[in-house]
């Protein structure tokens, strides 16, 4: 008996990448989901500190929504915060503000890290 094939959309998109910053090995990946995306970014080959990444939209007229960010697990320190909203915050206006769960393990956190990482998180965009 023959099924008709439908084309199934999966129910996750995911893209990765690894780049080496500053002489670390560095890997990203992008995942959306219907009601969320997570970016996990990590300098040491697993999850880290999990952050919820919230746009607060206040009306379309004021411009970009503020970003409250939320550690979900792991270490509660301001870093994390600032890097989160570095991170992730074009993420978030592109994917029509949907929020974020970010996973971040990060050896180096420079500013100029954080600046190429954009870059790794940009190619592996799956919203």
């Amino acid at each position: 008996m023959n099924t008709p094939t439908m084309d199934v959309k999966p129910a996750v998109v995911s893209k990765q990448a690894e780049e080496v910053i500053n002489g670390i090995a560095t890997q990203v990946v992008c995942s959306a989901f219907d009601d969320h995306i997570l970016v996990v970014v990590t300098q040491y080959g697993k999850m880290g500190t999990l952050v919820s990444v919230t746009p607060n939209v206040v009306s379309e007229d004021l411009g970009k929504p503020t970003l409250t960010t939320k550690v979900l697990l792991g270490c509660d320190e301001p870093i994390i915060h600032v890097c989160a909203k570095n991170l992730v915050s074009f993420v978030s206006q592109e994917s029509k503000n949907k929020p974020i769960i970010l996973s971040i393990a990060l050896k180096d956190r420079s500013a100029d890290c954080i600046k190429t990482l954009k870059g790794v998180i940009k190619s592996c965009q799956v919203w």
